[in-house]
């Protein structure tokens, strides 16, 4: 083949490249706007995700590596001059390797291409959810893609690129690799992007925030209750929502939504004149979170539902983390009352501090969930509840208020869903619950995250606990595997009935393996499905 034809057939190649590069790396953009959605815009979230196992493989890969190895490669071929010199006895050699590394940058994307289109028609597609700062940034993001792509078949820029020099051949070669390192960097433009905009965030939010408060103020007769705590926030809310309704017109904040924004726009849309009371879940990630939220609901009762390790990594402390929960009590005027986890050691001795109005709840009781069960009354009670009311109200709280669904799968499987979310006292407290059911006990669930320099010894404890429980244990994610499984294998487990799977398909077929049995055996077959489990598993267990 002639040089002008390879030359042509590589021209046309690079011109190409552009098409499948552009369906990946949209699929790339939404990724990574998808990850800092769910850490909630908070870069010391953002950041922990890279210390799993799971953030450290975005990374840590062959093709990754591939494509940092040969940007490396012609950056440094480029640059020192090497092509420029054709009377080097080694410029057909690396001017063989440019050309052949084109045609590989070219395939690569083609194969990432193929790959963005079949998770789209599978809907495997992690990217956000569209609010309108995600439609926002998601907008910003693809403009800017478009606009590197114009560019580069912009007659300027060409021109540009040609007056340089710097390649012994058509300017069009230089595409691939352009668009290779715009790549490479995508991770760090999208972040930029996202935190360019976050002073325009903060004025909406604070704009938002004042009409939240200004509102609020016209309701001088409502009860607001404050609820947070490292665990059993959602829980003890929806039980008190569901127990005080009988009783008060109540409004409560919705699932996912204990933030400031989630809180003031809950507010602005939801909060009518009639409601009496309004319970108000509260979020944390860093000291003065709390604080935040309650200057935003000024609330009268505040109830403190647990502290323990969740989030320490973003927290920095395990002080931290007490002082943040604190700041709910802090807040409470001269007449306000505060409730707090009698089952929780940290709560137990930040009652002797408390100087207003207080009460412990739920120190003897043992059953899983009940003791949300007895704040919630104890609540109920101190705003004018009777006993006969109370328990009335209480026969309505179902089983998945008490933060786990139970159901039934396929050959008399049952299931003990509580994948909304995990920490370290919940898993313990689900273990435990699942310990009361007859039969075969089995786990699937991933390693906690954001638990900071006590994850080791939080780990620990679970496999601890697993050894004692359970006959099968799938665990999802790599990053505290080992300390499972010495710690579950030491509690007498089997070494082969712990196991490191992240392929829904294989977790599946060692379940039904697991569980094999006949409809009718007398003996249950029980599954906890803990934190993140692959929807794949949740949805073949349940048929």
């Amino acid at each position: 083949m002639s040089p002008c034809l390879i030359t042509a057939s590589l021209s046309i190649i690079a011109i190409f490249t552009p098409f499948p590069w552009l369906i990946r790396t949209t699929k790339n953009g939404l990724f990574w706007l998808y990850l800092w959605q769910l850490k909630e815009y908070h870069l010391g979230r953002f950041l922990a995700h890279f210390q799993t196992e799971k953030g450290k493989k975005i990374f840590i890969n062959e093709l990754f590596f591939l494509k940092v190895v040969l940007a490396a490669t012609i950056f440094f071929l480029v640059f020192s001059g090497i092509l420029r010199q054709q009377s080097s006895p080694l410029f057909p050699l690396f001017n063989y390797f440019y050309q052949i590394t084109a045609v590989i940058v070219f395939f690569i994307y083609l194969f990432e291409a193929f790959k963005s289109v079949r998770d789209f028609l599978k809907k495997q597609l992690r990217k956000p959810v569209f609010t309108k700062k995600a439609l926002f940034l998601a907008f910003v993001v693809g403009c800017l893609e478009l606009t590197l792509l114009l560019t580069l078949f912009s007659s300027p820029f060409l021109n540009i690129l040609n007056s340089i020099s710097l390649l012994p051949f058509p300017i069009f070669l230089a595409i691939p690799f352009i668009l290779l390192f715009f790549d490479i960097l995508t991770p760090l433009i999208v972040s930029l992007i996202v935190l360019l905009f976050q002073p325009l965030t903060v004025i909406g939010r604070t704009i938002i925030i004042n009409k939240a408060k200004k509102k609020l103020a016209g309701f001088k007769n409502l009860t607001v209750i404050g609820i947070t705590g490292s665990y059993g926030k959602t829980s003890v809310k929806e039980i008190l929502f569901t127990t005080l309704s009988d009783k008060f017109k109540t409004i409560r904040t919705p699932e996912h939504k204990n933030s400031e924004m989630g809180i003031a726009e809950t507010i602005l849309n939801d909060l009518k004149p009639e409601h009496q009371v309004f319970i108000c879940e509260m979020g944390a990630y860093c000291k003065g979170g709390i604080k935040l939220l309650c200057d935003i609901v000024k609330p009268k009762i505040g109830i403190l539902t647990g502290i323990n390790e969740q989030h320490l990594a973003t927290f920095g402390s395990q002080e931290n983390i007490i002082k943040t929960k604190f700041e709910l009590i802090e807040a409470l005027p001269s007449d306000g009352i505060a409730f707090l986890n009698g089952n929780n050691k940290y709560c137990k001795e930040l009652y002797e501090k408390i100087k207003i109005k207080k009460f412990l709840y739920g120190e003897n009781v043992k059953q899983r969930g009940m003791e949300n069960i007895e704040g919630a009354k104890i609540v109920a009670k101190e705003l004018g509840m009777t006993e006969e009311e109370i328990l009335k109200s209480c026969e309505k709280i179902k089983n998945n208020l008490l933060g786990i669904k139970i159901k039934k799968g396929a050959n008399n499987l049952t299931i003990l869903d509580s994948t909304y979310s995990a920490n370290p006292d919940g898993v313990l407290a689900d273990l435990e619950y699942l310990q009361t059911h007859q039969g075969k006990r089995v786990i699937i669930m991933p390693c906690l995250i954001e638990l900071g320099s006590s994850a080791k010894e939080v780990h620990q404890r679970i496999g601890k606990k697993i050894g004692e429980v359970c006959d099968l244990a799938i665990i999802t994610t790599e990053e505290f595997f080992e300390n499972l499984k010495k710690s579950a294998i030491e509690s007498g487990m089997d070494e082969g009935s712990i196991l490191f799977m992240e392929n829904p398909v294989e977790i599946i077929k060692k379940i039904k393996e697991s569980v094999r049995g006949r409809a009718s055996d007398t003996f249950g077959k029980n599954v906890l499905l803990e934190s993140r489990v692959p929807k794949e598993v949740i949805e073949s267990l349940s048929d």
